[in-house]
């Protein structure tokens, strides 16, 4: 497979990965954009790998994980501006909900990647546990806090509702 190949087959798939951890669509872009452009200076690298999408998607990840830990991060767009474009997928229609965002930002870093890679991009325990360098164990053990982190985030805010 060329590299054009690659990018039109599972281009607007990273973007969505990037916007699914991030919550933030310009950030997805250049996620992605810094994930393909990573991959294209490997490419002969990328393409020999046994999964090459499995290749890119752990460069996304890893930027991702960089990213956060970035003084940079912090920034936010003004709240004047919401320049968030819709990208035609089921699964981006469910985490534009306010709450889910909303508890999805109180997780670190790792516990969202790791939730998200699990439920919206389908992948096994040992598959996230290749992408982010852990062992499945350490996969389980931080989805199950980010779950309960989670299902306390929803108790307060029914609380707060009811």
């Amino acid at each position: 497979m060329e590299f054009e190949e690659y990018v039109s087959a599972r281009g607007q798939e990273l973007v969505r990965l990037g916007f699914t951890v991030s919550g933030d669509y310009q950030r997805a872009e250049d996620l992605a954009q810094i994930a393909l452009m990573q991959a294209f200076r490997k490419w002969r690298k990328v393409r020999a790998a046994d999964d090459p999408h499995h290749y890119v998607r752990r460069i996304l990840v890893n930027e991702y994980l960089s990213m956060t830990r970035r003084r940079s991060f912090s920034e936010a767009p003004t709240a004047d501006l919401d320049v968030r474009r819709t990208v035609p997928d089921h699964a981006t229609d469910i985490a534009n909900s306010d709450d889910l965002w909303r508890a999805l930002s109180t997780l670190s870093a790792r516990e969202r990647v790791v939730l998200v890679l699990r439920y919206y991009q389908d992948l096994d325990d040992q598959t996230i546990a290749d992408v982010l360098g852990i062992k499945p164990s350490s996969v389980r053990a931080t989805a199950s806090r980010a779950l309960a982190a989670l299902r306390k985030a929803r108790e307060s805010n029914v609380t707060m509702r009811g």
